[in-house]
């Protein structure tokens, strides 16, 4: 929502205040949306706005559930607006469409200023009452800062050389064992989700244990990331023996976590099915485990087919390659349905899982989001940090 967007009690929906004023003029207009910014949040309520002449306005998201796009009606002049639901707490991501004649054009809100970022560009972000980016997620002064710097690797498995960049925590001593995190799209991790500055933040707090991550991004993560051997070798028989000779690792199961959203997800489950035992715990984010009861039309496009097939059959076949797993997923993407079905099929393994919905879509925000409640459970304050 923008700075100077009002969020109003329940009632009569401002814009329906607006059209009882009959014929509107530009001056009206223009006061009007300087009172109320847009989007507007009114209870649970959100009415977006856009001025401008056009044939269509639309308004276009990946919110599952609700129309898309959502039409827009003109108020009167050059004025459109849509009205629809928004529960407290949710976070919305969304652009405008316009079409004139036979040309289309997508766009951001341009009476909204918040915008959020990816590797595909950016969205207008629409805040429901109840939303905030977290405290945590935000530079403070206070906050001592870790050591982030570049590595390259060179892998056999991968039969190339491997970025990486290696995170190391405040007061960073040999003296210390410490847990290791790796995190797959490590670079978007870092660039879309601040998850430096969430690390830096929550270790400062005694949030979460001080830990050395090793953010590795793909070179085709369609390909690399779902159930594909050489990559989990890399992660598995390359990565993680160099990091545990050059630095004071917890050596074992329980100090190793594997991290990632989306296809990232899938390749940190199928790394540690194909190397159980390596790994303790994993935090999957809105992790694309689609699967087929019957037949193999899932829908996803020939990228899904690889990640259906390991899906389906890691469900045929459970299995336990760690002991505690993260979940987290936003309940307005087309992946809160598989997430939620592979909930009961982890847990029937044996291993440990806890389960988060937010009322977010499959972005970064979101993920980043939920960032402290996953790493503040895998790896709690200082109690998991070892002195020799």
């Amino acid at each position: 929502m923008s700075a100077n967007a009002r969020r109003r009690a329940p009632g009569r929906l401002a814009i329906n205040r607006l059209r009882e004023r009959g014929e509107l003029d530009g001056a009206l207009i223009e006061r009007f949306i300087a009172r109320h910014g847009s989007p507007i949040i009114e209870g649970e309520r959100a009415t977006f706005l856009f001025r401008g002449e056009a044939d269509e306005v639309r308004v276009r998201h990946r919110v599952v559930g609700l129309p898309d796009p959502l039409p827009m009606r003109r108020v009167g002049g050059d004025l459109w607006a849509a009205t629809t639901d928004l529960p407290q707490g949710s976070r919305v991501e969304y652009q405008l469409e316009t079409r004139r004649g036979d040309h289309y054009e997508r766009f951001n809100d341009p009476l909204n200023p918040r915008v959020a970022h990816s590797p595909v560009g950016s969205s207008s972000v629409c805040a429901a009452i109840g939303y905030s980016v977290p405290d945590w997620a935000l530079p403070h002064a206070e906050t001592r800062p870790g050591e982030l710097f570049d590595e390259v690797i060179r892998s056999k498995a991968l039969r190339r050389d491997q970025p990486i960049k290696l995170y190391l925590p405040a007061r960073f001593t040999r003296a210390a064992r410490y847990p290791l995190l790796i995190v797959h799209d490590g670079t978007d991790y870092l660039g879309y989700a601040a998850m430096k500055t969430v690390l830096d933040n929550l270790i400062h707090r005694l949030d979460v244990a001080p830990m050395i991550v090793a953010f590795v991004p793909p070179r085709d993560r369609l390909r690399e990331y779902p159930n594909y051997a050489p990559h989990a070798r890399f992660i598995a028989r390359e990565l993680v023996p160099l990091l545990t000779e050059r630095f004071p690792l917890q050596d074992n199961a329980a100090g190793r976590t594997l991290m990632g959203s989306s296809f990232g997800g899938i390749a940190s489950l199928s790394t540690a099915v194909r190397y159980p035992g390596v790994f303790g715990s994993l935090f999957l984010q809105s992790a694309s485990l689609v699967f087929t009861d019957i037949g193999t039309e899932h829908g996803g496009g020939p990228a899904f087919d690889p990640v259906v097939k390991f899906v389906n059959r890691y469900r045929a076949k459970p299995s336990a390659p760690v002991d505690r797993i993260f979940m987290s997923c936003g309940t307005y993407e087309p992946l809160i349905t598989p997430n939620r079905s592979m909930v009961p099929v982890f847990r029937s393994t044996g291993m440990t899982v806890k389960y988060v919905e937010a009322r977010d879509g499959h972005n970064w925000e979101d993920w980043r989001d939920r960032l402290r409640d996953g790493l503040s459970w895998l790896h709690p304050g200082p109690q998991l940090f070892v002195y020799e």
